[in-house]
């Protein structure tokens, strides 16, 4: 049984009796939008697509499109947020 609010869990038996076999630690939620957006390497970077690349291209430079294709590594100010966001990241 999952628990909530960091209480001790504790569960019933189908007979009715109390059971404190199996006490879990709550699971940790990931932020939806951070597992959509970044991935983590197996060195422990964190990647993520270039910004800038969905839509008025046509006013971009050739090297500004050409230098943004792919993914790049995120900055190390910017990994230690992004991995709280990613706890089993």
């Amino acid at each position: 049984m999952a628990c909530h609010g960091g209480l001790p869990c504790f569960s019933y038996q189908k007979d009715g009796r109390f059971n404190t076999a199996r006490i879990e630690m709550p699971k940790l939620k990931t932020k939806s939008g951070a597992k959509k957006r970044f991935k983590i390497t197996a060195s422990g970077l964190v990647k993520a697509g270039v910004a800038g690349k969905r839509h008025r291209l046509m006013s971009h430079s050739s090297k500004y499109i050409r230098q943004n294709r792919g993914t790049k590594v995120m900055a190390q100010s910017d990994t230690k947020n992004i991995k709280s966001w990613l706890p089993y990241g």
